[in-house]
């Protein structure tokens, strides 16, 4: 039922949409979190999602097994249960009641192979195996802040640690003018990735307005003339920045370290308003 929910940390909101009979919006604070369409979880509402998805389908073919770092209502492992038949999912989420709601109201219980941890992103990563994942999403934030603690070097290090040798991490940021945050996560990533693209929409990737950008990262080659074309064909018509391109997007940003005095950036009122 569309409303008002308490969940553990505040309060969030269920929207249905009014132009699909199955579509449902969680917010949090006036913000989008997530969208889901219950019986079509292959339908991406928005853009930054469609670019994960474009990443996660160039990806070697047949299941994957998957830890999503911050739950929301679940809609990258919905996508790709829907188009990895037999892929496993651990979502790291630590709101229990959120859970809890997704799991009543948005149907999570008819997502195969699906098991949540309730913890905060190093707590719940720390408790993975090591080299068991093939995909891991770094999709979380408080409100419309990524929590700086899952930018640092070190949880990026542990990242790299239960990602198999081949294994692809994607991370969703937002920033705005001057990207500052965007060029030192970047940094911090390539740090320990060797290959690293960076996907949005060209207004965001100029630092002209804020928004959600894409990075995609691994220890093995991306195939990033096929994201490029995917991501120029979309509905955004985003830019693909990788090799030298990405070199001078960070333009020798330091990397982000635990303890670093580093605000993640907040949205502009009128982004939201």
């Amino acid at each position: 039922m569309p409303g008002l929910y308490p969940v553990t940390f505040g309060e969030v909101e269920l929207l249905r949409d009014l132009d699909r009979q199955d579509g449902w919006v969680l917010s949090k604070d006036g913000v989008p979190q997530s969208y889901v369409d219950l019986q079509d979880p292959t339908f991406l509402e928005f853009e930054y999602v469609r670019l994960m998805a474009d990443v996660i389908d160039l990806l070697s073919d047949g299941p994957l097994s998957c830890v999503h770092v911050g739950g929301g209502a679940c809609t990258i492992p919905r996508y790709v249960s829907a188009t990895r038949a037999g892929s496993r999912h651990i979502v790291i989420e630590p709101d229990a009641l959120l859970v809890n709601l997704v799991r009543e109201q948005l149907d999570l219980r008819s997502v195969p192979r699906l098991k949540v941890i309730v913890a905060g992103g190093r707590e719940g990563t720390a408790k993975i195996w090591d080299e068991t994942a093939d995909l891991v999403v770094l999709d979380a934030f408080t409100g419309a802040t990524m929590p700086v603690e899952l930018a640092t070097a070190e949880y990026m290090g542990d990242i790299a640690r239960i990602l198999r040798p081949g294994g692809t991490l994607l991370i969703n940021l937002a920033d705005g003018k001057g990207l500052a945050f965007a060029r030192r996560l970047l940094a911090t990533v390539t740090g320990t990735f060797g290959h690293v693209a960076l996907m949005a929409e060209p207004g965001i990737m100029r630092g002209r307005r804020f928004g959600n950008l894409i990075v995609a990262a691994s220890r093995t080659e991306l195939p990033v003339e096929l994201l490029t074309r995917r991501a120029a064909g979309g509905l955004t018509q985003a830019r693909c920045v990788h090799g030298e391109a990405l070199t001078n997007f960070i333009a020798g940003a330091a990397p982000i370290r635990d303890g670093d005095a580093v605000i993640a950036p907040v949205p502009p009122p009128a982004v939201f308003g």
